[in-house]
């Protein structure tokens, strides 16, 4: 009777590693997504100096209409900073600067960095007996860049 009991519990870990194994596989592909949109929200920061809003908006409900992403969708931030620590995340219309100061725009001039930052939520869950376990793994990447374009209307010093 021991034996029968040794061999269950045995069964019974060895499925449930199985299913951790195979829910991490999902992992990978996800993570590598999150590394993939937070470069190419890099590439378009270091452009500009900064992201316009629609662009923000399209890789926010990119990321949103993912697989496994779509389970949280409300856990997913994208955060762009200046290396001022303000939002990098500006007006679609450049004219609307025009009027304002150098502090109140989001971008900086050529040489300054733009951080780009998304954290997400990875579900890692495992069905046993019918019941749902599940943990939330917080996950996050980051990209330092360097912007790229150089603005007549903001100072420009020399290092």
């Amino acid at each position: 009777m021991q034996s029968v009991a040794k061999a269950l519990l045995i069964t019974i870990l060895v499925t449930i590693s199985f299913m951790l194994f195979t829910n991490l596989i999902f992992f990978f592909p996800w993570y590598m997504t999150l590394i993939v949109e937070t470069f190419n929200i890099s590439q378009i920061a270091a452009s500009d100096n900064y992201i316009k809003q629609s662009y923000y908006d399209d890789a926010m409900n990119s990321l949103k209409d993912r697989p496994i992403f779509r389970e949280k969708p409300n856990e997913i931030k994208i955060v762009i900073e200046n290396e001022s620590g303000l939002s990098a995340i500006g007006n679609d219309n450049e004219e609307y600067y025009a009027s304002l100061s150098d502090n109140q725009k989001p971008y900086r001039q050529r040489g300054s960095s733009i951080r780009v930052e998304i954290s997400a939520v990875y579900p890692l869950s495992v069905t046993l007996w019918g019941q749902k376990h599940e943990r939330e793994l917080p996950v996050s990447f980051s990209i330092t860049t360097t912007g790229l374009r150089h603005y007549k209307d903001l100072d420009y010093y020399f290092d």
